[in-house]
């Protein structure tokens, strides 16, 4: 039986029809909802267009898709809230292609139309397209306060800071005030892009500061690595929360201040903060970075005794475990780790990718990736320089140029300037100098731009092989390059000096002491029970010198039994390079 829509009894039942579906997506009831779409469907009020809207909505938020899609196809006239529902529906389903297909379909782009995909493809991680669609919908269209907050977000994942400033300035133009969200927003933005002091006077301006406020000033200046102002502004915090501390522990560790960030991870825990799983990964990373395996499988006791709900093991977590024991040289235990994981990420496979090539296993390495392609995962960028990097360490050349070959036709990654010199350095570990200067050559002949990396490859393996006309015409460009760097000099001339050629190291150290370059001191460090023991070049300032030489004199005399290479010519081991090598050390 059809219903007049038109009627004043219509009216009544639609009316009735809409609370009913109101109060199942209210009440998340699925099987109700389905109920009243079969009774409007043999009423044909299921072609009444808000009631069609509200079947979309509900099935949206239930994740039906297939359902929602029928409710819009079934209407006969369709406004511009079906298509924005529908389009919700497919973003909160996370389906970007259907999402970007019923875009270009309709009829009239609105405002809410642009904020929904902008919104979408942020959350999803293409930056990219976020920026490039806020570009069309300037064309005809303005834009409000959440299309800032998104594309802001955008600019600071991308560090765009000539995108940010522009859409600062359009806002702007546009009369738009800035409220608490949006400055925050913008101070985070701007920090993340490398300007802090923009960050500051949004900072200032603001008349009322919450917490996220202060804590994305923190980030702002640990971004631009002003670790100081950062621990002021914290300092000055009104009140702090977890998010505050996690936000300063990790800007130490990314700055390469670990112990920093452990020391205030301590402080932390002390002031009873818990901390969250972002704050583990900054941790775990910390004691990672400075080989503190004691104090990286405490804080892994501590997770497993104390589990912060079950996100104590989520996915970030669980990769900064890997990492961190990779780079203690366990692999059984990231192993173990990666067997147990639930879900894994890009992330969780290249670390065990790297993980065994750092190791010194590179058939194993290769065998985490074959793995990881039945599985379906794509490899990125950072995947193929993990097994460029596997093949090298393993001498696998061939198998390394297979894989640099089927980046871009197999996997449609292109490659960069690091893979390029990844496969320098495989030739070059391989003892195929002039094969990776045929490389190089072969790049120049495509027009790829000359790489530092790449050079430097190739200056490192003259050193190891000791090829003086090679390791000159590869500082030769190095020196164009990168002017500034000394140490391209130092290695030049550590490998004159190799060769016992003299008078060119003088010219080398000449040139170094005019452009004003010193060797700073290299120097070792160790952390036992006692604390931290630091050792420089000649140094003899440790209470137990005598027996550190002593003990040194016994490895190198091993060394020389076993022809250790050590980035040391064979012809060095005699008795006058014996004496040389302890005192660089």
């Amino acid at each position: 039986m059809f219903i007049d829509t038109t009627s004043a009894a219509a009216a009544v039942t639609i009316s009735r029809f809409l609370s009913l579906i109101e109060r199942c997506i209210a009440t998340k009831d699925l099987r109700l909802g389905r109920h009243l779409h079969t009774h409007l469907l043999k009423t044909a009020l299921n072609h009444h267009t808000v009631v069609a809207n509200r079947l979309v909505h509900l099935y949206s938020l239930a994740g039906v898709l297939p359902s929602a899609v029928s409710a819009f196809t079934d209407l006969p006239f369709k406004n511009h809230h079906s298509y924005n529902t529908l389009l919700a529906a497919f973003c909160r389903a996370g389906h970007l292609p259907s999402a970007r297909q019923l875009f270009d379909q309709m009829p009239h782009r609105g405002l809410v139309s642009y904020n929904t995909r902008i919104s979408t493809l942020i959350h999803h991680g293409h930056h990219t397209e976020a920026l490039n669609l806020f570009t069309r919908m300037r064309e005809n269209h303005s834009f409000d306060k959440f299309t800032v907050v998104g594309v802001a977000t955008a600019c600071a994942n991308l560090g765009a800071l000539k995108s940010l400033r522009q859409l600062h300035g359009a806002a702007i133009v546009s009369g738009l005030e800035f409220n608490l969200i949006m400055s925050n927003v913008m101070i985070d933005a701007y920090g993340k892009c490398g300007d802090a002091e923009v960050s500051r006077e949004f900072f200032d301006r603001m008349g009322t500061r919450d917490v996220i406020s202060w804590t994305s000033l923190v980030v702002a200046y640990a971004s631009a690595h002003r670790l100081e102002e950062a621990w002021l502004v914290f300092d000055r915090m009104p009140e702090r929360n977890a998010v505050s501390w996690t936000a300063l522990i990790s800007g130490y560790e990314q700055n390469g201040e670990g112990e920093a960030a452990l020391e205030l991870f301590r402080r932390m825990m002390e002031e009873g903060v818990g901390p969250t799983p972002f704050t583990l990964v900054s941790v775990l990373s910390a004691c990672a970075g400075l080989g503190f395996i004691a104090r990286g499988k405490q804080v892994h006791g501590f997770m497993v005794r104390r589990c912060i709900g079950l996100d104590s093991f989520n996915i970030f977590t669980s990769n900064a475990l890997i990492d961190m024991y990779a780079k203690f040289g366990d692999m059984a235990a990231a192993g173990t780790l990666f067997d147990e994981m639930p879900e894994r990420d890009i992330v969780s496979w290249n670390s065990m990718v790297t993980g065994f090539a750092q190791n010194g296993h590179g058939k194993q390495s290769l065998a985490v990736f074959e793995q990881m392609m039945k599985a379906g995962i794509t490899p990125n960028h950072t995947t193929f320089l993990c097994v460029l990097s596997a093949c090298s360490h393993a001498g696998l050349v061939l198998e390394g140029r297979r894989f640099l070959d089927s980046m871009e036709k197999k996997y449609g990654v292109q490659p960069r300037p690091e893979h390029y010199a990844a496969f320098v350095d495989a030739l070059g570990r391989n003892c195929q100098l002039e094969e990776a200067m045929e490389f190089i050559k072969y790049l120049h002949s495509k027009h790829e731009p000359s790489s530092v990396g790449t050079w430097g490859a190739l200056l490192g393996a003259c050193r190891v092989h000791g090829n003086l006309e090679l390791a000159e015409r590869a500082s030769k460009y190095l020196f164009e390059l990168e002017p500034e760097n000394g140490a391209r000099y130092v290695m030049l001339s550590n490998i004159y000096a190799a060769a016992g050629r003299w008078d060119n190291v003088r010219q080398v150290r000449l040139l170094m002491k005019g452009k004003g370059f010193r060797k700073d001191p290299g120097f070792s460090w160790i952390y036992l029970r006692s604390g931290k023991h630091m050792f420089v070049a000649d140094d003899e300032s440790h209470k137990r010198t005598g027996e550190i030489y002593e003990l040194l004199a016994t490895l190198v005399d091993q060394m020389k039994e076993t022809r250790c290479h050590l980035n040391f010519e064979q012809s060095l081991f005699g008795d006058e390079s014996r004496d040389l090598l302890l005192q660089c050390v």
